[in-house]
């Protein structure tokens, strides 16, 4: 093996090793600045013998993008009352003439939900669906720059059309989610149940989302939901770019984001639907503009000598 071959593989390799071993030793990162810094190291790792080109491109491609998702992560707590009171009863009116009584949380809770000293697969898989939340987007992000160049900035213009619009929906429409709402006896029996999962989980700390997190975070801004939102664009942007035997997960990860959500009390089914919307909405108002940039683009004809 030459030395540049071995710089590509023994890099990444070691990169990989580090990783696991942060998150055995540390747990899982949840805050958005450690986990963009541990993806930036490691699309430099995966292009270890050509850094002096691509240093400077993955700063100036990504601190648009990087700026806008911190932005949003710091003001969404000002969101909280900023223009209007919070709402509580609106959502929950809709949800129970679409589907019935008791919601869907209440009844997903009240029939798969144990409490915290008899967790079955299931709360597992709702606390890992939710969790990928935290990386999936910045995993696509940070794929596509690597091996798909030319299909980043389109993707990071959605992820970023989505955060800003969802800002802006929750200051316009501050929404009080339903293990809040079950607080102040509006819905029935609802738990936060992520947190109470995170606990039993070995290799996660609940303590650098709900703890640290809580000092930027929005117990209101449930309309839409961008978990869902997030997920759902995923699964539209890859769709076409994966072979086909990975379009079965691709597909079931936005049903499965949507049960997560509400199964766990962080969402109503009707913010999720919002939120497939909103993703829909900016998958395709992206799309349309790209397209109409790149027609608008001057087409370069090749001089002819005389």
């Amino acid at each position: 093996m030459s030395p540049r071959n071995g710089l590509r593989f023994w890099v990444p390799a070691a990169y990989l090793l580090a990783s696991a071993g942060m998150v055995f030793a540390v747990g899982v990162p949840t805050s958005r600045d450690l986990v963009v810094v541990w993806f930036a190291v490691g699309m430099l790792a995966f292009g270890v013998t050509d850094l002096r080109r691509r240093m400077p491109r993955l700063v100036a491609e990504w601190a648009p993008f990087v700026a806008v998702l911190f932005v949003y992560d710091r003001l969404r707590g000002f969101a909280d009352g900023l223009v209007f009171p919070p709402r509580e009863l609106p959502q929950i009116h809709v949800e129970a003439a679409l589907f019935g009584k008791p919601i869907p949380t209440v009844w997903l809770q009240e029939h798969l939900w144990h409490g915290a000293g008899d967790l079955h697969w299931w709360d597992y898989v709702t606390w890992l669906v939710y969790l990928s939340h935290f990386f999936a987007t910045l995993i696509v992000a940070a794929v596509l720059w690597t091996w798909l160049h030319d299909r980043f900035a389109r993707f990071a213009t959605m992820v970023c059309v989505l955060a800003l619009t969802g800002f802006a929906t929750y200051a316009l429409y501050p929404a009080v989610p339903p293990w809040l709402a079950a607080r102040h006896g509006e819905i029935g029996q609802s738990n936060r149940l992520i947190g109470i999962i995170w606990q039993h989980v070995p290799v996660a700390h609940y303590g650098s989302l709900f703890e640290k997190g809580q000092n930027y975070a929005n117990n209101v801004a449930a309309m839409p939901s961008l978990h869902a939102a997030y997920a759902l664009l995923i699964a539209l942007y890859l769709w076409r770019l994966v072979p086909r035997w990975a379009r079965v997960p691709l597909a079931l990860y936005p049903p499965a984001m949507a049960f997560a959500l509400i199964y766990s009390g962080e969402h109503y089914l009707v913010d999720c639907i919002a939120g497939w919307v909103y993703a829909t909405a900016a998958f395709v108002a992206v799309n349309v503009w790209f397209e109409r940039r790149a027609q608008r683009a001057p087409v370069l004809e090749p001089a002819l000598a005389d």
